[in-house]
């Protein structure tokens, strides 16, 4: 049995895999803006589904957002700022008491769908996170890329690409940059956008709702999604043309956007036909934490 938890800016979910199955699986509210409190829920939330398994000590990975620096051991660039920093690690060690193994949260997205789901058996992918952040992973000859200096994927923290002169100068973003893809792409980016066009307040599956029952100002706002997402991923496949591109989070579920970005992406990319496939993640919001309890055998 081997226990795996995505920390996300939202909510904390947490699996224990035996062998292949899910034998357990719970799911917790983020603390906002505590570290402390982080931890808490992160140990709670362990020591909970060891009890549902009657296990204990069981081996531990955790998928995170933002990226460990290679040089200090400390987490940074995550958008739930309160952990950038800290000793992610070492402090869930001390907590748990024992060896933890610690990713990006698309990594661990990337592991999961390479393992037995959308990206099973291909060479080369790119895998993206939609959720109350933005974050990407790159797969080519069949491996993660990590990379060099231990940011590949972070794909949230790129400007939006062909941008209009409404766009401009583009929206403030917690990095200090302006316009970065995590301000044009999140779920709280879609829900400021249909704010400020006019519409009724709430998240996406809320807008997408309001876009079904024939709300014109929600079905603007998914319109122009769509556009900014179809530029963003045209760019990728510019630059890595992968066999796959897979979705994941929260606005993943939008169903939409698997017929209206391939169909606007053709645009911007720089070739006579486009056949790459655009999917949901198999496992759904499942991928992260099924990635983190694979991180001690897969990486």
């Amino acid at each position: 049995m081997r226990i795996g938890v995505d920390l996300g800016g939202t909510k904390i979910e947490g699996v224990v895999l035996n062998g292949n199955q899910v034998v357990a699986r719970l799911r917790v509210a983020t603390p906002q803006g505590n570290y402390a409190a982080t931890l808490d829920a992160v140990s709670a939330l362990v020591d909970a589904l060891e009890q549902q398994t009657g296990q204990r000590a069981l081996p531990l990975g955790l998928g995170h957002p933002g990226s460990i620096d290679p040089h200090s051991g400390l987490l940074r660039n995550a958008n739930s700022v309160c952990l950038n920093g800290r000793a992610l690690k070492q402090d869930l060690e001390a907590r748990l008491d024992r060896p933890l193994a610690l990713a990006n949260d698309a990594n661990c997205l990337a592991l999961s769908e390479l393992y037995d789901g959308a990206a099973r058996g291909l060479q080369s992918a790119f895998l993206v996170i939609l959720g109350t952040g933005v974050g990407g992973a790159v797969v080519a000859n069949g491996q993660l890329q990590q990379g060099f200096n231990g940011l590949g994927g972070e794909w949230g923290h790129n400007p939006l690409p062909w941008v209009t002169k409404q766009e401009l100068p583009g929206t403030a973003c917690w990095c200090g940059q302006h316009g970065c893809l995590e301000t044009w792409l999140s779920g709280p980016a879609l829900s400021l956008l249909h704010a400020n066009a006019g519409g009724i307040a709430g998240d996406a599956r809320a807008i997408v709702a309001q876009a079904e029952q024939g709300d014109a100002i929600a079905r603007a706002s998914l319109e122009a999604y769509s556009h900014r997402l179809a530029r963003a991923l045209a760019a990728v496949i510019n630059l890595l043309d992968p066999q796959i591109i897979v979705l994941a989070g929260g606005l993943s579920q939008v169903r939409t956007l698997y017929h209206d970005v391939p169909a606007l992406w053709s645009r911007w990319v720089f070739a006579d036909q486009v056949q790459t496939p655009l999917v949901p993640a198999v496992h759904g919001d499942a991928s992260g934490a099924l990635g983190a309890a694979r991180l001690g055998i897969e990486c």
